[in-house]
């Protein structure tokens, strides 16, 4: 007789304690994602990787979007800006003790990006924008994008010279103008994005050179941070899709918690640049929870977590979810 026959017996008699159900480990999955455009690993400005390394141990990412993994080339202008050099994915990924993969395909929606993971990741889709990545039996899909800087509705609507592209003055132009610039790379997303159809989670990180729709309203304007409200398209595209915008999930007032992303570079109040919100980590799961969220940089207020010395030209993004 099996084993597993006399159990029922044992346990009738007192022999054995009857089996107890245990739900499985993976019933509930906590992660902190992040998205940090690295500003090649800090080299454009001869600082060594391991500040890029500190900034990531310090929101204790386990899933990291990185973008502008090599340098940007010179001259770099913002009609042309190649990356150069190579990649710093694998050296942080080593320091990390993570695996990685770097987003090597030339289009739309890239520039020097890759996925650092705590976890084993999968074959690429086609566009090269996700993979997935194995979470202690649950499948997760990490879509990572870099779009195009020029134009930058922000400065057409401020009058900050950048490019030869004209001034705007109203919400219409801006929405065409971002359209315009992003729409090829969005749909390469939504190509890729099918990839994650019935996956236990999907997150999309990314350097979007475009503010989100939350922090450019009537309140945001009323309060002096923007100049007219502005339903900017591509968050709008990916929170139709299911996605939520995990930073404002945690804070959704953008006049108490504005969260300047771009850039520990200037002073609020320069004149000739406009401090946003345009890095951001999505997150798409059934009984999804935003437990915490907030911004990685050099000082506060500006930053949730500090990191001295701070490696980029940007401020990342990071939240903790559970699903």
């Amino acid at each position: 007789m099996r084993l597993i026959r006399l159990l029922p017996i044992l346990a009738g008699i007192g022999l054995v304690h009857a089996p107890v159900l245990v739900e499985p480990a993976w019933a509930e999955t906590t992660l902190t994602i992040m998205s940090f455009n690295v500003w090649g690993g800090g080299g454009n400005e001869q600082k060594p990787v391991d500040e890029t390394v500190a900034a990531i141990k310090a929101a204790g990412a386990d899933i990291v979007g990185i973008q502008e993994t090599r340098l940007e080339a010179d001259p770099c202008t913002a009609d042309v800006c190649p990356p150069a050099g190579t990649s710093v994915a694998k050296a942080i990924a080593d320091a990390l003790g993570y695996h990685y993969y770097d987003q090597a395909k030339v289009n739309d929606a890239l520039w020097a990006n890759a996925i650092i993971s705590r976890y084993p990741i999968g074959p690429a889709t086609p566009n090269d924008l996700g993979v997935p990545i194995d979470v202690g039996g649950r499948k997760v899909w990490a879509f990572n994008i870099h779009l195009d800087d020029s134009p930058y509705q922000p400065y057409q609507l401020l009058g900050i010279e950048y490019g030869a592209f004209p001034f705007i003055k109203t919400e219409a132009e801006a929405v065409t103008f971002a359209a315009d610039t992003r729409g090829p790379a969005l749909k390469l997303l939504f190509e890729d994005l099918k990839a994650a159809d019935g996956a236990d989670a999907a997150f999309i990180f990314g350097d979007f050179n475009e503010p989100s729709f939350h922090d450019w309203t009537a309140e945001t304007v009323k309060a002096g941070h923007n100049p007219v409200p502005v339903r900017f398209p591509t968050t709008a595209a990916i929170e139709e899709a299911g996605f939520t915008d995990t930073f404002r999930a945690a804070f959704p007032d953008p006049v108490a918690k504005p969260a300047y992303t771009w850039t520990p570079t200037s002073e609020p109040t320069d004149p000739e640049d406009h401090h946003d919100r345009i890095d951001f980590a999505f997150a798409r799961a059934q009984n999804l929870k935003v437990l915490k969220a907030g911004i990685v940089g050099e000082k506060a207020p500006e930053a949730d977590i500090v990191v001295t010395p701070w490696p980029s030209d940007h401020r990342a993004t990071m939240a903790e979810i559970s699903f």
